[in-house]
């Protein structure tokens, strides 16, 4: 099973590299919240905002990228690839793990250049373990959300489907997390809906490893949350590809 997975990252690390327009357009965005929200917000309520918001930033970067999981599976599905694949003799898994573990590793390629331009420009430097506990709940983050995607990318049938419900969960994932501001700046509806957002699991993880503290709940939530969604894609996909 484990060649399976590796040939299909492979093919589509390939593809990705090929399509250089789509590898600087996803730094885009986070490039831009970290000098122009980052540098030109005031600073009353976080001292260093940079700071505050870097964690915020890394885990926006593995949602959208996660999210594009869907969208690899949705082509794939479209070109008639996804048929051919089902047809080789290779475990039908290994096509959802590639998937998954390809957009993964790529969300981690683009964190580390967030995380470099963070530094430039002002981000406190951390030691290599706090980076290390970093990368690993930014990882075990996009696993959920590249399972989560892939799962509904399963179920519809059209491209323009899939980037109206990519559209519709993002931004307002994002803006509704713990991301922008702490918790007792929010007004109180706003304050409980980011309690419960799985963004805020991760960005307060970050935010507590960058403190010096091991938050080994929000970890383990993360874990439980990742299993729990790709066991679910993991049941739908052979369900419907039979």
């Amino acid at each position: 099973m484990m060649k399976g997975v590796l040939t299909y990252m492979h093919r589509d690390f390939i593809r990705w590299f090929r399509y250089r327009v789509g590898v600087v357009s996803v730094l885009v965005l986070p490039a831009a919240w970290l000098l122009f929200v980052g540098l030109a917000l005031p600073v009353q309520f976080t001292g260093n905002y940079l700071d505050f918001i870097t964690p915020g930033i890394l885990v926006m970067t593995i949602l959208t990228a996660g999210i594009s999981s869907g969208s690899l599976l949705m082509f794939d599905k479209l070109l008639g690839f996804l048929n051919k694949f089902l047809a080789m003799p290779v475990p039908r898994e290994s096509i959802l793990v590639s998937k998954i573990l390809f957009i993964s590793v790529r969300g981690i390629i683009q964190i580390t250049i967030i995380l470099v331009l963070a530094v430039l420009i002002g981000a406190t430097i951390l030691n290599p373990l706090q980076y290390g506990i970093i990368y690993l709940i930014l990882f075990l983050f996009g696993v959920f959300i590249a399972a989560f995607s892939t799962t509904v990318a399963i179920y519809l049938n059209d491209h323009d489907s899939f980037a109206a419900f990519s559209a519709m969960v993002t931004m307002p994932l994002f803006f509704t997390s713990s991301a922008l501001m702490p918790y007792d700046v929010m007004p109180g509806w706003l304050s409980t809906i980011a309690h419960v957002n799985p963004l805020s699991f991760a960005i307060d993880a970050i935010r507590d490893v960058a403190a010096g503290n091991l938050p080994l709940l929000p970890i383990v939530v993360i874990v439980v949350l990742s299993l729990f969604v790709f066991g679910i894609c993991r049941h739908v996909f052979r369900k419907l590809t039979v």
